[in-house]
Protein backbone atom coordinates (compact mmCIF):
# COMPACT_ATOMS: atom_id res chain seq x y z
CA UNK A 1 0.00 0.00 0.00
CA UNK A 2 1.19 3.65 -1.31
CA UNK A 3 1.22 6.03 1.76
CA UNK A 4 -0.92 8.51 2.04
CA UNK A 5 -0.19 12.06 1.89
CA UNK A 6 -0.82 13.96 4.81
CA UNK A 7 -1.28 17.24 3.10
CA UNK A 8 -4.85 16.11 1.73
CA UNK A 9 -7.87 17.79 2.57
CA UNK A 10 -10.41 16.10 4.76
CA UNK A 11 -12.71 15.98 1.55
CA UNK A 12 -9.93 14.93 -1.05
CA UNK A 13 -9.87 11.84 1.82
CA UNK A 14 -13.26 11.51 1.17
CA UNK A 15 -12.83 11.47 -2.63
CA UNK A 16 -10.74 9.05 -2.59
CA UNK A 17 -12.33 6.95 -0.17
CA UNK A 18 -15.29 7.41 -2.78
CA UNK A 19 -13.26 6.31 -5.43
CA UNK A 20 -12.09 2.83 -3.73
CA UNK A 21 -16.09 2.70 -2.28
CA UNK A 22 -17.12 2.72 -6.13
CA UNK A 23 -14.69 0.63 -7.21
CA UNK A 24 -14.81 -2.43 -4.97
CA UNK A 25 -18.49 -2.41 -5.82
CA UNK A 26 -18.26 -2.68 -9.53
CA UNK A 27 -16.45 -5.93 -8.54
CA UNK A 28 -14.06 -5.87 -11.31
CA UNK A 29 -10.83 -5.29 -9.27
CA UNK A 30 -8.55 -8.56 -8.84
CA UNK A 31 -8.57 -10.21 -5.24
CA UNK A 32 -5.03 -8.37 -4.70
CA UNK A 33 -5.99 -5.20 -5.88
CA UNK A 34 -9.26 -5.46 -4.28
CA UNK A 35 -7.50 -5.82 -0.94
CA UNK A 36 -5.19 -3.20 -1.54
CA UNK A 37 -7.76 -0.59 -1.85
CA UNK A 38 -9.64 -2.36 1.01
CA UNK A 39 -6.41 -1.34 3.33
CA UNK A 40 -6.40 2.18 2.02
CA UNK A 41 -9.50 2.84 2.35
CA UNK A 42 -9.79 1.50 6.15
CA UNK A 43 -6.38 3.65 6.55
CA UNK A 44 -8.46 6.59 5.02
CA UNK A 45 -11.33 5.99 7.41
CA UNK A 46 -9.04 6.09 10.41
CA UNK A 47 -7.46 9.46 8.90
CA UNK A 48 -10.82 11.13 8.78
CA UNK A 49 -12.16 9.48 11.67
CA UNK A 50 -9.32 11.24 13.26
CA UNK A 51 -9.35 14.71 11.92
CA UNK A 52 -13.35 14.86 12.94
CA UNK A 53 -12.10 14.20 16.33
CA UNK A 54 -9.78 17.05 16.02
CA UNK A 55 -12.32 19.35 15.10
CA UNK A 56 -15.06 18.11 17.55
CA UNK A 57 -12.58 19.25 20.05
CA UNK A 58 -12.22 22.82 18.82
CA UNK A 59 -15.66 23.28 17.96
CA UNK A 60 -16.63 25.65 20.60
CA UNK A 61 -20.53 27.20 21.44
CA UNK A 62 -21.22 30.35 22.49
CA UNK A 63 -24.08 30.89 25.00
CA UNK A 64 -25.37 34.21 27.41
CA UNK A 65 -23.45 33.85 30.93
CA UNK A 66 -25.02 34.63 34.06
CA UNK A 67 -24.23 38.29 33.55
CA UNK A 68 -25.56 38.30 30.14
CA UNK A 69 -22.24 38.57 28.06
CA UNK A 70 -21.45 35.69 25.67
CA UNK A 71 -19.26 33.11 26.41
CA UNK A 72 -17.60 30.32 24.99
CA UNK A 73 -17.98 26.84 26.16
CA UNK A 74 -16.75 23.52 25.21
CA UNK A 75 -19.42 22.22 22.38
CA UNK A 76 -21.33 18.90 23.59
CA UNK A 77 -23.71 18.21 21.06
CA UNK A 78 -26.88 18.84 23.43
CA UNK A 79 -29.26 21.29 23.04
CA UNK A 80 -29.39 23.64 26.26
CA UNK A 81 -31.53 26.19 25.37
Amino acid sequence: MSEIDPTLTFDQLLRRLDDIVRSLEKGEASLEDSLAMYTEGAELIRICTARLNDAEQTVMRVQKGSDGSPQEVPFSGEDTT
